[in-house]
């Protein structure tokens, strides 16, 4: 959190007038208009945001009600736990763009898993992790249960104790959504590391397959978030990347209406920050216009897309909105403030 004031906020306000650094303004304000007047916010990660550290700014951001839903990629999820308990292994490589497939080998060879210019250690995040794991599993196997796949992520991450923490706890945003409860979907979570380890188990025939609950179960209980977290003034939709995470749950809106014939809010606010380019039937670089002729977003939502690298940008965003938390009546005055400058410029462009 940054020092008393509008830091961030006003920097934005003040140097941010087009192109992408416009939409960053323009959904930074419609996002605190819409939390500030008791809206709802899903979060969907996709990419290596965890190892990039989103954390240090989404944590915060979560425990700070900002944010009230999530749906994640199964790398995301165990990536974030991993900087919990890991994060003095880590090694970065900040030469990466120039490095050979020799390099790359010497640090196969060292037992660390590279994602662009950090890396994941082997054995102090993979393995240790999976001493605790697998036996939740087998346990679970052995009683009959059912869950989530990241319901057992937040048993693990609540239960450790804190002296195996070498990340900051309030970094971590995988402990800050266990303690806040958010209800959460992982799409796909059979493409990660764990999803990989949980399956060798089933092979084997030490895991039951049946314990994890599966993606349809997923959407069946996000149909029932989604009509619990629209209530009110409806709950918005902001996007980092593409792929699954972005996709699975911007379509539950649809199959409330159509598959099961109930009415239901539209999705009441839209971001996505990608450096996917708009091209032939790539949904990553889809417009927002796209999503009306599926049912997702009306004509009425507020739309934004960022095309931008992420791990600059949503920091940025969530650091802004964090101000306007901590002072809420100030944060209107600037927010109105801006959109009357706004208006005012429209209002000289149409002269």
């Amino acid at each position: 959190m940054t020092a008393a004031g509008f830091p961030i906020l006003d920097f934005v306000l003040a140097n941010y007038k087009n192109f992408n650094a416009r939409a960053l303004r323009d959904a930074t304000l419609a996002y605190w208009d819409h939390v500030d007047k008791g809206g709802k916010m899903y979060w969907t990660l996709a990419g290596a945001m965890s190892s990039a550290q989103l954390g240090i700014t989404l944590a915060p951001a979560i425990r700070a009600g900002l944010v009230h839903g999530l749906s994640v990629t199964g790398a995301n999820l165990e990536e974030s736990l991993f900087r919990l308990v890991a994060h003095d292994h880590y090694k970065d490589f900040p030469d990466y763009r120039y490095m050979t497939k020799a390099d790359d080998t010497r640090i196969l060879e060292q037992r660390m898993r590279r994602v662009t210019d950090t890396s994941i250690p082997e054995d102090e995040a993979f393995r240790a992790v999976e001493k605790v794991l697998v036996p939740m599993w087998k346990r679970a196997t052995v009683g009959g249960e059912r869950r989530y796949w990241h319901e057992y992520f937040y048993e693990l991450v609540l239960a450790l104790p804190t002296k195996v923490f070498q990340g900051r706890a309030e970094d971590c945003w995988l402990l800050a959504a266990a303690e806040a409860k958010l209800p959460m979907v992982v799409p796909g979570h059979e493409d990660s590391t764990f999803g990989n380890i949980f399956a060798s188990h089933v092979k084997l025939g030490e895991c039951s397959a049946s314990i994890v609950k599966s993606g349809i179960e997923y959407m069946t209980g996000l149909y029932d978030d989604y009509k619990r977290l629209s209530k009110g003034r409806g709950i918005g939709f902001f996007q980092i990347g593409g792929g699954i995470a972005g996709d699975f749950p911007i379509c539950v809106v649809p199959s409330i209406k159509y598959d099961l014939e109930e009415k239901v809010k539209p999705w009441a606010y839209f971001c996505q920050i990608s450096d996917s380019t708009t091209s032939y039937g790539s949904y990553s670089g889809a417009t927002p216009n796209e999503k009306i002729t599926w049912d997702k977003l009306t004509d009425k939502t507020p739309m934004f897309v960022i095309e931008s690298d992420a791990t600059i940008v949503a920091p940025l965003l969530l650091s802004a909105l964090l101000e306007c938390v901590q002072d809420p009546e100030a944060a209107r005055s600037k927010v109105a403030a801006a959109r009357a400058s706004k208006k005012a410029t429209r209002s000289r462009a149409k002269r």
